[in-house]
């Protein structure tokens, strides 16, 4: 091929940058399952541990047996992005000892899963607040995932760019391999 347009044959499937696999947000929600100073204590936890101001999640409607209202304040959540949230990610796998289990992936390779005390994390334990359970959430992605996203010319992602279950868990016993990361069943 002349004119340099031949595709160096060196090049595989791992070394391609688009092909990359990188987390783009974590999501952290605490439901506190009430309004008032729960949930307020609850924000204050994120708060502590991102250093991101948390928002407040509603209720989508009246549960007279949980005793919530419509439109009162149940839950807070925050999104954290870059090296933070891989190192948040990191603090929450450790307290589940880097095990998972398939069923904690997603079919489009998101996954997530949960803590029951938010003092595994290693912040320092508050009488007045109480102790909170907490959910992380990790979105995916690969380059080019802006396309679907974007206001103009908006487009698909097509099927090979996409990320599947199988790819994410690979993916993630690769990344936390030291820690002896595994997916159980």
């Amino acid at each position: 091929a002349a004119h340099g347009l031949s595709r160096a044959p060196t090049m595989g499937e791992s070394d391609n940058v688009m092909r990359e696999m990188k987390i783009e947000k974590l999501v952290l929600n605490i439901s506190a399952g009430e309004s008032g100073d729960r949930v307020t204590r609850a924000a204050k936890v994120l708060q502590q541990l991102t250093d991101q101001e948390p928002v407040f999640s509603r209720a989508r409607y009246t549960v007279r047996t949980f005793g919530i209202r419509r439109n009162e304040k149940i839950a807070c959540h925050v999104t954290v992005r870059g090296d933070k949230a891989k190192e948040i990610i990191s603090k929450g796998l450790a307290v589940k000892e880097f095990e998972l289990r398939r069923g904690n992936f997603s079919q489009n390779g998101n996954w997530g899963f949960g803590i029951s005390e938010h003092i595994d994390l290693g912040i320092k334990y508050d009488p007045n607040a109480g102790i909170y359970g907490m959910d992380f959430y990790v979105v995916m992605k690969r380059a080019g995932d802006r396309i679907s996203k974007r206001k103009l010319r908006v487009g698909k992602v097509g099927q090979r760019q996409r990320i599947g279950k199988e790819e994410s868990i690979a993916w993630f016993e690769k990344v936390w391999n030291e820690d002896f990361a595994k997916v159980l069943n």
